[in-house]
């Protein structure tokens, strides 16, 4: 029998490991900006073509490489971070397996120019699918230039399963804003298709944070510092105010070195504890500074996992910053009684003389008379004012096959006329307002009305967001695309991820009546706004949209429902506000216009019923 087990060539050995390493143009990005920084460059640019499908240029002011070194480092496990194994526990650099160049230039078209100080000249080098196929002398400044073309041109199948610019470009920003934050005294300058999309100036880490996500970030971020023998931490975490949905700019550093870390991400959620509800998390950007002996960072070739040595120690650390953070700047949000029913006590004057109370009496009254009262009927009470006795109202017969949500009920304190039969009953016709149960508001937003099966329940603010929704839906699904002009162009400022977002949602913005102009790096101004937005936090409803819209596309259709949707969250009646009866009676008889009253436009409950069964049973057992 032949033999068949045989050395792989080094460049099919080259590309399978490429397939670990280099696996977007994100990918690319990251490499060549972490030697970059290992170089110690202190000013770095990146330029990106067709989102880094065509090509990425890496330059740095670094201490750069001599000929011989240049074209070693393309070499497999070739490194100047690490000359023996114990140096993965000890480990100050970025880099130190030796794997990134050589799989870059295993997969695409790699050109090199760099040179040291001590050199008069520099030296470029050609890369060609792991081969090199041309090196000579090149003036250039000192440091590096990485410029990588044509991604996965020798391996078709992985280049066919690169996704649109838009998301290889949030990808590359994610890397992008990872090396940037963990590194924020040295300046970075992004260039999209030659134009400058973001020029940050090296300074401190907060400055940093408002450079990559804007000064709005400034009033959520809290300060928080703790220094112990096990790991000192330091950084910034959110306001409860401002929480989002998950996975939301949620950063941890390890000496520098972003990392992912799901248990310490539950430590900061648990310093949160009855704070956020559990679909919502705040921002953070926190950096650790430990022993390199006491953590692993050799697990994957992306680096991002770090095993720690004491890692339930660090996480009751964590816990203890951010819940100091919370304290110490009063972030936790204070008890707000409801004071919507406080009893108004007399206080006792003992030099007033004592009134002698005076007895009420009905001259008129007849026992044997049922249809009188035994007391004059009480004055019904004024729209402003809630009356909590207003809900405990006698029952009036109804057809069975009544299915009106309001039956129609007397004042409190009435009788009904028994002379009414069930035939005469008209509940079953749309009731007229004044017809309608008693309406009382409960808590911050709910109200509470009786309905056929028991009692009704209604979250105002969902319902609210529904009528909106429903008519912001209507006007723009109407074709009749009114603008409102500003009286003065809005200045909205985003980031370069949300501006590769906005320049695909223009023309879609256009038809629905926005006119947006690009005005600088990640600027934009806002001329002119739907009419239906005229009201609205041009701002808020620009990074809303942003936000919501979909990676791989948005349809027409998509577009419309997240204006709308947007529109309603932003104009709706806030949790906390005290409601007149006309309020609630015009709330009521909207919500029950719409197609679907009983969900709000983000699929949440509305409507609630107790059961009148369930009221009884209570009374029942006690």
């Amino acid at each position: 029998m032949s033999d068949v087990i045989r050395l792989l060539p080094d460049s099919v050995a080259n590309q399978i490991a490429a397939g670990e390493v280099v696996q977007r143009p994100s990918s690319v990005v990251k490499e060549l900006l972490e030697n970059s920084i290992d170089a110690g460059a202190d000013r770095i640019e990146l330029w990106l073509t067709e989102a880094g499908k065509n090509c990425i240029q890496v330059i740095d002011n670094g201490k750069g490489m001599s000929e011989t070194d240049a074209r070693l480092s393309f070499e497999r496990h070739a490194t100047s971070k690490i000359t023996e194994a114990r140096d993965l526990f000890n480990l100050h650099t970025m880099g130190f397996r030796g794997e990134a160049l050589a799989s870059i230039a295993a997969v695409a078209q790699v050109e090199l120019q760099t040179r040291t100080a001590n050199d008069e000249t520099g030296v470029s080098i050609t890369m060609e699918g792991a081969r090199c196929t041309d090196q000579h002398p090149v003036m250039c400044p000192v440091g590096a230039n990485f410029a990588v073309r044509n991604l996965f041109f020798n391996v078709p199948a992985r280049r066919r399963f690169l996704k649109s610019n838009l998301t290889e470009m949030n990808n590359i920003m994610q890397e992008f804003e990872r090396v940037a934050l963990a590194n924020p005294s040295v300046a970075f300058r992004l260039y999209k298709d030659n134009t400058l999309a973001l020029d940050l100036k090296g300074g401190t880490f907060k400055q940093r944070i408002l450079g990559l996500f804007g000064n709005s970030l400034d009033k959520q971020l809290l300060p928080l510092a703790i220094d112990t023998d096990i790991v000192k931490v330091d950084g910034f975490t959110g306001t409860v105010q401002n929480a989002r949905p998950k996975g939301f700019r949620q950063f941890f550093f390890v000496n520098g070195r972003y990392m992912r870390h799901p248990y310490f991400n539950k430590a900061v959620q648990a310093a949160y504890e009855r704070l956020l509800p559990p679909d919502k998390q705040v921002s953070f950007f926190l950096r650790l500074t430990i022993d390199p002996q006491q953590i692993d960072v050799n697990i994957h070739p992306s680096k991002t996992e770090i095993k720690f040595e004491d890692e339930r120690a660090i996480w009751q650390l964590l816990l203890v910053a951010v819940r100091d953070a919370l304290g110490k700047y009063n972030a936790v949000p204070t008890i707000d009684f409801d004071n919507t029913f406080d009893a108004d006590i007399p206080t006792f004057n003992g030099g007033r003389p004592a009134a002698e109370p005076t007895p009420r009496i009905n001259p008129h009254y007849n026992p044997f008379e049922t249809t009188a009262s035994a007391f004059p009927k009480k004055h019904k009470p004024s729209a402003g004012g809630i009356n909590p006795y207003s809900l405990i109202e006698p029952r009036q017969p109804q057809p069975s096959g009544n299915t009106d949500l309001f039956p129609a009920t007397p004042d409190a304190g009435e009788v009904p006329a028994s002379s009414q039969t069930p035939e005469q009953d008209t509940s079953a016709a749309p009731l007229k307002t004044g017809e309608r149960g008693r309406l009382f508001q409960y808590s911050s937003r709910y109200i509470v009305t009786s309905a056929r099966s028991g009692l009704m329940v209604i979250d105002y603010v969902r319902a609210h967001r529904r009528i909106l929704y429903d008519r912001y839906m209507a006007a723009i699904e109407s074709g009749d695309r009114v603008s409102q002009s500003l009286l003065f162009p809005e200045m909205v400022q985003l980031t370069v991820a949300q501006s590769y977002v906005i320049d695909s949602l223009l023309p879609q913005l256009s038809a629905v009546g926005f006119d947006i102009a690009p005005a600088g790096p990640a600027a934009y101004a806002v001329n002119a706004v739907p009419a239906a937005a005229a009201d609205t936090d041009v701002n808020a409803l620009i990074n809303k949209l942003v936000e919501d819209y979909d990676k791989q596309g948005l349809k027409a259709q998509d577009l419309y429902h997240s204006l709308a949707m947007t529109l309603a969250f932003t104009n709706a009646l806030p949790e906390g506000r005290t409601l007149d009866m006309q309020e609630m009676t015009r709330i009521i008889d909207d919500l029950f216009a719409c197609q679907t009253p009983n969900y709000s436009p983000d699929g949440k409950l509305i409507i609630s019923i107790i059961p009148e069964a369930k009221i009884v049973e209570n009374f029942v057992k006690k």
